[in-house]
């Protein structure tokens, strides 16, 4: 019997699923548009230093979309996190509820604040767990945080029934999930405020970047105040508010965004709906085709649940492949050409990062306030330890290289036991 090269693992000497740079994953597309709009926006202003042009077409596009009154843009997702918590006057003394399972800038810039990060494991999805939440809070407790974790939606209906009834603020982080939606509501329009980042390979991305939404007036004057002083604060804050007479100089931090990044941005956000369709497909056919595949799980979808296709979170099952291990399994698809496909390692549970167990070391004031531990939140260790992810393609044209990931994952597991 012959058998055929392309049936040999490429890291075993076959033949490879994908050649060259076809598996590459490209994100943003760079179109002649966004080349158009850059220039002129590079000889218009590279800096703004107000509520005008770019940063006013794109703020007010970004609030319509989320049905919110106010949008303020930053220069990254993290400083948008940031004015999110000063916003909202947190203090030491303060406990906000956050995922345990996130991206570490998720909680970091509370620690600026003074107040405590109270972690909260995950649910089967990675995101904070809704039926753990009550049990957390206290009498300082002031406020929720729920990230959309590789933008798949929490479970809003149940977070915001509880936030409603202790009388808690709500915020979002959605810096994976733009465009995502919970019972056909756009995230970051259930919260009092919510934040993303445009950085990198966000589905809406300028390089670098965030933005934060918010219908509450207050809340939008400070995050002016912390990081766009002057001009924009006398621009936007009545005379006869309280805040007005710190209009010069805020609160003395400068977090506005670069025009270029925002240009970027503005015109991907004009066909955020159409990316979202491609992801959306993509991401049904490759949990259709992989469902029932030994050693990986998917996503378990509802009809609740709208993705905003950033990116797909396999959980990888080694003790059905005969004890394989991820990292062996991931550098046998690497061998195939699927590149793109990762441990993601810098996004963990927050409590097996050194700063969240001892942060008096660099944060003096949390001396004796809090350090969790190795262990502290099985659900969420389980998660990161058996996560795999590939990104979401966005054309039409893509449809190729999509289904030879299919082919190549199913390859490798087809004959894990070679690699044993």
């Amino acid at each position: 019997m012959t058998i055929k090269n392309n049936a040999i693992l490429a890291i075993n000497g076959g033949d490879k699923t994908i050649n060259n740079n076809l598996g590459k994953y490209v994100w943003p597309i760079i179109n002649s548009n966004i080349d158009k709009k850059v220039l002129q926006q590079l000889h218009t202003s590279i800096s703004i230093y107000d509520r005008s042009g770019i940063f006013k077409e794109f703020e007010e596009s970004f609030a319509s979309y989320h049905q919110r009154k106010y949008a303020v843009l930053c220069s990254s997702g993290t400083l948008a996190l940031h004015s999110v918590y000063v916003a909202a006057e947190l203090k030491t003394g303060d406990e906000v509820i956050c995922p345990a399972y996130t991206f570490f800038a998720t909680v970091t810039p509370l620690l600026f604040t003074g107040a405590k990060p109270i972690l909260c494991d995950c649910d089967d999805n990675g995101n904070i767990d809704a039926n753990k939440i009550e049990k957390l809070i206290t009498p300082k407790t002031k406020a929720v945080m729920v990230t959309h974790m590789w933008g798949f939606p929490a479970s809003m209906d149940k977070i915001v029934s509880i936030c409603k009834n202790k009388k808690l603020f709500l915020f979002e982080d959605c810096s994976h999930a733009h465009g995502a939606r919970y019972n056909n509501q756009v995230v970051g329009s259930f919260g009092d405020i919510a934040a993303w980042s445009i950085q990198g390979p966000k589905n809406i991305t300028g390089g670098e970047g965030g933005i934060l939404v918010t219908n509450n007036e207050d809340f939008y004057y400070k995050t002016l105040l912390l990081g766009h002083y002057n001009k924009r604060c006398k621009q936007e804050i009545p005379k006869t508010h309280k805040f007005s007479k710190y209009s010069t100089t805020g609160m003395g931090l400068k977090y506005r965004a670069h025009p270029l990044a925002v240009t970027i941005a503005n015109e991907l956000f004009k066909n955020i709906d159409i990316t979202l369709k491609i992801r959306q497909k993509y991401y049904s056919q490759i949990i259709k085709q992989l469902k029932n595949v030994s050693g990986l799980s998917t996503p378990k979808i509802s009809d609740k649940i709208s993705i905003s296709g950033y990116a797909l979170i396999f959980q990888y099952h080694s003790e059905e492949l005969g004890g394989l291990t991820r990292e062996k399994f991931v550098e046998a698809l690497h061998e195939e050409g699927l590149i793109e496909i990762d441990i993601p390692n810098s996004t963990s549970p927050l409590n097996l990062l050194p700063l969240f167990q001892k942060p008096a070391d660099i944060f003096p004031q949390y001396a004796k306030s809090f350090g969790y531990n190795s262990g502290d939140f099985p659900n969420a260790e389980k998660y990161f330890n058996q996560a795999i992810k590939m990104p979401l393609w966005s054309r039409k044209s893509d449809v190729k290289v999509v289904n030879l990931y299919i082919k190549g994952i199913k390859k490798v597991i087809n004959n894990y036991k070679s690699l044993l």
